[in-house]
């Protein structure tokens, strides 16, 4: 048997109110001049404001950059970098959803190695840790808390750039559900399914191990059942925290099997079109889903069990069978749109496909699929998910 390299954050702090224990996370950590990565939305909602007031409470200073952007980018990078420069900060809070977390980690590993974020992309490795990174998520989705990666934007050449490393790899994570009840409807749900991708794609990955097997169906469990739920409630308490967990889960586990085609394919078209993480998944996930799951039947019968949808008693045939209606059922239950749906020219999506399959191979993410595509399938599969 071969031994599965495990890596998770050394402090892990889960359940409502967990964020205000951030104090306390710091002095367990001998840290005092943090500062805080965020965005302008959370600074008008108040959010930051607590969180340093908080902070203020027991002593400790603290500067905001709030100027992360979706997607971020080398250029929102940079200035976070500039900004943190100014100040004497041994260590940095990233407070939001994936493009602050990830923003917090991409300045914090600057700060110490320098450079521009093109020389840390896969296939370097920057396992040499930045400054200590204290990750608060406010979205159940993408796990960010939990991995050591960050996904940084080439402006220049429209390249969503996967830099892997430990030094991505938060110090501590506070996850609150809290925090999450002032989502709306559709961050809810892309958020949601980006979770639920992870741990598919985690448990079907050829660098899955026993480990993040458990972690992954941990994840489904909680995530499927839950997430129409939180939709149409946003105030359900059970599924707020079920969704937060899972995601978390989800988070532990491809940080440590990694992620494969889908991810793989959705990065190219955020990078392109700015259709958000977790909408560019779920536009994948149901055709390439289908075209994988003969390599890994009995993967996928599994994943349709943990989620709830078959039972043990039913074949593995009719277990994927099942998945594959369930995926498709909640992308029209969410409103998930298709590419032409959501605005993408046809001749733009059409002309970037050779782009994007040469940056999505690049990413290594598809090599780790249980059906791995040549550069001439994963065209079809763009192809066909334009068709819907």
């Amino acid at each position: 048997m071969s031994i599965a390299s495990i890596a998770l954050p050394r402090i892990l702090r889960i359940g409502g109110g967990a964020s205000r224990q951030l104090p306390d996370v710091l002095a367990t950590l001998g840290l005092s001049r943090p500062l805080i990565v965020t965005d302008a939305f959370l600074v008008g909602q108040g959010r930051v404001e607590t969180l340093q007031g908080s902070l203020k409470a027991a002593g400790i200073a603290s500067r905001v950059f709030d100027g992360t952007v979706p997607d971020p980018t080398v250029a929102s990078i940079e200035a976070g970098l500039a900004f943190l420069r100014e100040g004497d900060h041994d260590c940095v809070v990233g407070f939001g959803g994936g493009s602050p977390l990830d923003s917090a980690k991409a300045i914090a590993m600057l700060a110490r190695h320098g450079g521009s974020m093109a020389d840390y992309k896969a296939p370097h490795v920057q396992d040499e840790p930045g400054l200590p990174v204290i990750a608060i998520p406010t979205t159940a989705g993408t796990g960010s808390e939990a991995t050591r990666v960050t996904v940084i934007t080439d402006e220049r050449t429209d390249e969503k750039m996967m830099c892997p490393g430990l030094a991505y790899l938060p110090v501590a994570a506070l996850v609150d559900y809290e925090l999450t009840f002032t989502k709306p409807r559709r961050l809810t749900a892309d958020t949601g399914i980006d979770s639920l991708t992870h741990a598919i794609e985690a448990y079907v990955s050829k660098r899955a191990s026993p480990f993040t097997d458990g972690m992954a169906l941990l994840a489904m469990r909680a995530i499927a059942p839950n997430l129409r739920r939180a939709c149409d409630d946003p105030d359900d308490r059970e599924a707020r925290e079920a969704l937060m967990l899972g995601a978390t889960q989800a988070g532990i586990a491809f940080t440590n099997a990694s992620v494969a085609l889908v991810h793989g394919m959705s990065r190219p078209i955020g990078a392109h079109f700015h259709v958000p993480h977790g909408l560019s998944n779920a536009m994948l996930l149901p055709t390439v889903t289908a075209w994988s799951a003969p390599a890994a039947l009995a993967r996928y019968a599994e994943c349709a069990r943990a989620m709830g949808v078959a039972d043990a008693r039913e074949g593995d045939q009719g277990a994927v069978a099942r998945l594959l209606e369930q995926l498709g059922a909640l992308n029209r239950d969410l409103g998930v749109p298709g590419p032409a749906a959501w605005g993408i020219d046809a001749a733009r999506w059409q002309g970037l496909i050779p782009t994007m399959c040469e940056q999505a191979i690049a990413s290594g993410s598809p090599a780790n699929n249980p059906r791995v595509p040549d550069a001439a399938e994963m065209a079809e599969l763009y192809a066909r998910v334009w068709d819907g």
